[in-house]
């Protein structure tokens, strides 16, 4: 013989099974939690900050393409500043070039290439490309760099986006040729990093790169783990 529940032991059953369902429906329903770093403006300087903006510890960085501790920086601090800061709203990252040279001025033009949004994945992908171009910086003969200082803004960098692999690494993200051009020939780009350059060096007083100011004050360090403590210590001051 089958046993059959009594009407109470089915109901509570039934009422157990309802409940469960319930609790899934919440969950799939559940918004995610905002992640801060798909939040981007432009500050009145022309420069990218990424992050909630009302955040507790506003973290600016002076950074050059050409410098290899910031590609150092880029490629030990970026995930976890990212995951671990700037999605959970603690920290507004504020990216300042510091142009130091004419391919540094190339490289800083085409990361903007796509505006605000697209920003942060061409700074990144410039940064990792990093060995290869300082190689064939390395390897460019006499009558390249020469051409590099020739021309307009514009034409020196798409010299030298082609030379150095820079125009190849920005084509494999889908910008094309035309669209490369005109971020390169961008009069206001081009101002706005010089304007950043310039603020650095005489209202900031950065003499080298990577700079890092914590709400306002020079960090002094320019390693991840050494900014991260910092970083940790700002977030506990009252």
């Amino acid at each position: 013989m089958v046993a059959i529940p009594s009407a109470p032991l089915a109901r509570r059953a039934a009422l157990g099974a309802l409940a469960a369902s319930a609790m899934l429906l919440l969950t799939a329903a559940a918004p995610a939690a905002p992640r801060w770093s798909a939040t981007v403006t432009t500050s009145g300087i022309g420069a990218y900050s990424v992050g909630n903006p009302a955040a507790k510890v506003k973290l600016v960085e002076y950074f050059s393409y050409t410098c290899h501790v910031c590609g150092d920086f880029a490629k030990a601090g970026s995930a976890p500043l990212k995951a671990q800061y700037i999605d959970k709203g603690l920290v507004l990252f504020e990216y300042r070039n510091l142009v130091r040279d004419p391919v540094d001025m190339t490289a800083a033009l085409l990361a903007r290439c796509g505006g605000p949004k697209a920003f942060a994945g061409n700074h990144q992908a410039i940064f990792a490309a990093m060995p290869e171009m300082l190689a064939r910086l390395n390897k460019a003969s006499d009558a390249q760099k020469t051409s590099w200082f020739e021309g307009t803004t514009g034409e020196r960098a798409r010299k030298i986006a082609a030379d150095t692999g820079l125009a190849a690494l920005m084509t494999a993200r889908g910008y094309t040729a035309a669209q490369q051009n005109a971020c390169l020939d961008s009069a206001v780009a081009q101002a706005e990093l010089t304007g950043m350059t310039n603020i650095g060096r005489n209202a900031d007083r950065v003499a080298g790169t990577p700079t890092f100011f914590i709400n306002g004050r020079n960090a002094e360090v320019v390693a991840w783990p050494a900014l991260k403590s910092k970083l940790d210590l700002a977030l506990k001051a009252p």
